[in-house]
């Protein structure tokens, strides 16, 4: 316990100048080594594949969509369907080459795994530089983590005091129901709090009605996430993910639920605008 407090302590404060004072050309980057990791984690850590080439090609590609988004959407590319297309593409053909390569040793399920790690992985934790990216997305951003935080703190508290009903047994056996619940009141109260300091602070006009849809889907998108990754495990027989953070396990076993909870928040800003913005800021 004490080791996970203390890389906590420093981990925190890292994310949180990468994302919200570096260059949003450095938290691209970063974000692009994190989801390579994150896909040689899913495959080799878990023994779920583990041929050499096939594991790089998804590494390598799950390094450049983070980069690729940000040139994306931060300048402007046009056409940018088409080269994710041929990006697409490129992939696929590497894959399939490799399994007609092997006179089909190499199995389908396992260049399955590969585009699961290489292209949705990575699509998926991106949300958060489409974000960034976005205008006035450096407040935009701030939201998914908002969730996500409050989220994992008000259930661990809840369920350690007031827990009983098990949520998922098997896949997790420490969370409950209870501190599920108490998880989403955390989230909606984050978000709600967040919004009032945007509203006082920065004159945006607010949608609190949203902030509490926000808050309530967020938080149930974050445990269903950390239950997918959770699943995972238990099937590949694997207490951890990696070793990349002492106490914490690997990049999966900490942004688990913000796998989906930054690409539903995304999803939301543009289908339900949480922040409207009445200033040029």
């Amino acid at each position: 316990m004490k080791t996970r407090i203390i890389a906590a302590a420093v981990l925190v404060p890292l994310l949180a100048i990468t994302v919200f004072w570096l260059p949003l050309i450095i938290t691209a980057i970063v974000f692009s080594l994190l989801s390579a990791l994150a896909a040689f984690e899913l495959l080799w850590g878990t023994g779920l594949c583990r041929v050499n080439r096939p594991v790089i090609y998804s590494m390598v590609m799950a390094a450049i969509i983070p980069i690729f988004f940000y040139f994306s959407v931060h300048s402007g590319i046009e056409n940018s369907w088409a080269y994710i297309l041929l990006g697409v593409l490129a992939f696929s053909a590497l894959m399939f080459g490799e399994m007609m390569a092997s006179h089909v040793k190499l199995q389908f399920e396992k260049i399955a795994y590969c585009f699961f790690a290489g292209l949705l992985l990575p699509l998926l934790f991106s949300s958060l530089i489409r974000i960034h990216a976005s205008y006035c997305g450096r407040y935009l951003v701030v939201i998914p983590f908002v969730i996500a935080f409050a989220s994992d703190t008000g259930a661990y508290f809840v369920g350690k005091f007031f827990g009983r009903t098990k949520l998922a047994p098997v896949i997790s056996p420490n969370k409950t129901i209870e501190g599920m619940v108490g998880g989403m009141a955390c989230a909606v109260l984050g978000v709600l709090l967040y919004c009032l300091v945007m509203r006082l602070g920065f004159d945006f006009k607010i949608n609190y009605a949203y902030a509490i849809v926000y808050g309530i889907v967020g938080s149930a998108a974050g445990v269903f996430g950390d239950l997918c990754f959770s699943v995972i495990k238990r099937q590949t027989g694997i207490k951890d993910y990696g070793k990349l953070i002492p106490g914490h396990g690997g990049v999966l076993d900490r942004f688990d639920s913000m796998m989906f909870v930054g690409p539903l928040t995304e999803a939301f800003l543009i289908i339900l605008p949480l922040l409207q913005i009445t200033e040029v800021l």
